[in-house]
């Protein structure tokens, strides 16, 4: 999905449409997040996993995620955060804003990955991609 927003905010730039991702961690409380996140189809290869070399691991990784959350992280944050950015000014929202409790570094992550395509828009002459645009030229 990240992926997708990425490329929808350079599509819709001409356009003088604003994009900002909201990137939610994982929030625990009153979910269970982790101990119902899914499980394969594939029931066989499940199995084989299970029984195989890397017996335990999925439990100990699910653990020690639900682990790295505040007991006190609330989702309404999510919900705060979207409103304060919808209510900035046009031009002024920023292209991504973290919401992650457990600070896992996915905010790292996203700013490296963001910082190296506003890099490669640059360096192929297509910055103005990078920020919407409000167009006076009348589309016909």
């Amino acid at each position: 999905m990240d992926s997708l927003a990425v490329s929808y905010a350079s599509e819709l730039a001409r356009w003088g449409i604003e994009t900002t991702i909201i990137v939610p961690g994982a929030f625990t409380k009153g979910t269970n997040h982790f101990a119902h996140s899914g499980a394969p189809a594939d029931q066989a290869r499940a199995a084989e996993y299970d029984d195989g070399p890397y017996v335990g691991v999925l439990q100990q990784a699910l653990q020690g995620l639900a682990a790295l959350e505040p007991a006190d992280a609330d989702a309404a944050t999510v919900a705060d955060a979207i409103v304060e950015v919808i209510g900035m000014p046009f031009g002024s929202r920023p292209f991504r804003t973290h919401i992650d409790p457990s600070q896992d570094g996915c905010e790292i992550v996203n700013g490296v990955a963001d910082r190296m395509r506003c890099e490669m828009f640059r360096r192929i002459g297509l910055e103005d991609l990078l920020h919407p645009k409000i167009s006076t030229r009348v589309h016909v």
